[in-house]
């Protein structure tokens, strides 16, 4: 029951704590829109290249529950080697 708990509240920190914005990636973003004036009108349409940044997140939370589940992890194999000598 006890790493079931642990378990359960790693997963409640690490939905709980927000995201930070490790890195930028530049993406090329191709739209097609109507073209302007009297062939707009017509139905004529024009496609627009824009260069934009995409952030790369990374959730705090996830990286905390990460965190503290290998550290229990690591406690609990040296419990048990301490356990078999």
């Amino acid at each position: 029951m006890k790493d079931e708990l642990i378990a359960g509240m790693a997963t409640v920190a690490g939905s709980s704590l927000g995201s930070i914005t490790v890195a930028t990636v530049p993406v090329v973003v191709t739209t097609t829109t109507y073209a302007g004036g009297i062939a707009g009108w017509l139905g004529f349409t024009t496609v627009a290249t824009t260069v934009m940044a995409a952030p790369i997140t990374v959730p705090v939370g996830g990286i905390v529950a990460a965190g503290a589940l290998l550290t229990y992890g690591g406690y609990k194999h040296i419990k048990s080697q301490e356990c078999q000598s």
